[in-house]
């Protein structure tokens, strides 16, 4: 349980860092006198990064050391947040949010990856896995506010601060009581398939940030999306051909693995855009300080506290089907309401309604992805295995604040302020989130099926043989692992 705790200690800066940040927006905008598009960067600089190095910080703890390159994690994180509080302005600022990801590429899915190795047994691994995703929910409670009550004290530049000492006691404890661990056989580094992700995420993520400004058919953004189709073309083609490579394909043979990548992807959008749209609405529109805009956001908060690690319990004893349909079901219908809602001096009690049913569907949604993302690999990659999930949760987030604020970036430039035009680009925004919620709840009945169950067995037959026996030893004690 102490290797847990520990583990936990690096998702928890993290997560309050991310979610305390978004509290943060309206200041850091008045602060450095930011557009819309330069906050989106901040969010998405640290986003972005993370989720193009999330790979290879997994496949090299795998290789070299799980606990030497989270303890690397560590400290470059630490050393990004202390120069994020110490930025002159927005370039300094999302260039030293881009070394922080650069460390906390080394810390979740890693962490995972310990998790997974420590926790052999299918049920202990999901009530474990329950417990990180409460983790979450903690950082969402205590993020919002402690982020709301460091800018209303002291400024934006403190929320940043309060992860150098959290940072440096995970650094000592990991290296106290964190045992290592690295894969009986190790990978070998990818750099051109590394490359063809970064490529691919940035120019992706690029043209949907700039797309306000010129539109779709400028040369610039039909550039990034041109760049962006390439790049993917190229990654599927030369990862197919290679013996070990970054994002192995046969991964994706088994349609629950693959259900929980795209799961992952809008479950994760729906949140960025959440996040982003509820900051700049709950202090633009409606005049609340940061302190009590965080404290507005504690219903969704506290039910995400609630129902993350009920939702690790569900897995472990019914799979992943039930927590996936509930999820999606509470995503749409917060989404639906708060779309047909939506106007400046909306009611508080639907306001609240509506983030209390989003944090339902935030918590149930966790467990079940990062469950079947892990449970049906070998445990020899288990690092890999756990850096897709994590890869599609940060490329989930970045889409989602990339498209919500293009769509809120170009309501105000049509508008000339950005309260003139937020209601419309706000209902607009709401029903994009409620799409991610209606995919979840699809893909969750599509990919926890009795034929989607055989894909994943079918995939087994391409591993190597120890593999193999890996994933039938674990199905051989987890039969509830995939069940319906």
């Amino acid at each position: 349980m102490l290797v847990l705790g520990i583990c936990c200690m690096s998702l928890l800066i993290v997560s309050i860092d991310t979610t305390a940040l978004n509290v943060a927006l309206p200041d850091i905008r008045r602060d450095l006198n930011a557009s819309v598009s330069g906050l989106q960067w901040v969010v998405d600089a640290y986003t972005l990064v993370l989720a193009s190095l999330l790979m290879l910080a997994g496949s090299t703890a795998d290789r070299i050391g799980r606990r030497r390159v989270f303890r690397t994690g560590l400290v470059l994180f630490v050393a990004g947040s202390l120069l994020c509080s110490l930025a002159p302005g927005l370039e300094w600022l999302v260039a030293a949010r881009a070394v922080q990801a650069i460390g906390g590429s080394m810390l979740n899915p890693v962490a995972m990856s310990i998790i997974t190795n420590t926790f052999t047994e299918p049920r202990e691994r999901a009530r474990a896995i329950g417990v990180w995703g409460g983790v979450v929910g903690i950082s969402m409670a205590a993020g919002p506010v402690l982020g709301g009550l460091l800018v209303d004290v002291s400024g934006w530049q403190a929320i940043f601060w309060v992860n150098v000492p959290v940072g440096l006691v995970a650094l000592l404890l990991t290296t106290l009581y964190v045992p290592e661990s690295r894969a009986p056989r190790a990978r070998r580094a990818d750099p051109v398939g590394q490359a063809l992700m970064i490529v691919l995420l940035g120019s992706l993520t690029f043209g949907i940030i700039e797309s306000p400004h010129g539109g779709f058919g400028s040369p610039l953004v039909a550039g990034c999306c041109a760049l962006a189709v390439g790049s993917c073309a190229g990654l599927l083609w030369y990862e197919r051909r290679r013996a070990e490579p970054l994002i192995d394909p046969r991964f994706f043979r088994s349609v629950p693995f693959a259900g929980a990548t795209v799961v992952a992807v809008c479950a994760f959008a729906s949140l960025g855009g959440f996040l982003f749209l509820t900051s700049l609405y709950l202090q633009d529109v409606r005049g609340l300080s940061a302190l009590h805009a965080g404290l507005y956001t504690l219903p969704m908060a506290v039910m995400t506290l609630f129902f993350a690690p009920l939702s690790g319990r569900l897995v472990g004893s019914r799979g992943p089907r039930l927590p996936l349909v509930a999820s999606g079901v509470a995503l749409t219908a917060s989404g639906v309401l708060l779309a047909l809602t939506a106007r400046a001096d909306l009611e508080l009690w639907v306001l609240f309604t509506g983030y209390v049913v989003f944090g339902i569907g935030f918590g149930l949604v966790n467990a079940p992805i990062t469950n079947t993302a892990v449970s049906g690999m070998p445990r020899s990659q288990a690092g890999v295995a756990s850096a897709v999930a994590s890869t599609s949760r940060q490329v989930g987030s970045s889409l989602g604040v990339a498209v919500v604020g293009a769509v809120m970036a170009a309501a105000t430039a049509e508008s000339g302020g950005a309260a003139d035009g937020f209601a419309g680009a706000e209902r607009t925004a709401w029903w994009i989130i409620a799409g991610c919620g209606a995919a979840v709840l699809v893909l969750g009945v599509l990919t926890t099926g009795p034929r989607a169950r055989r894909t994943a067995e079918r995939a087994a037959v391409h591993l190597e043989p120890g593999e193999r026996a890996e994933v039938a030893g674990a199905r051989a004690v987890a039969p509830h692992a995939d069940r319906v």
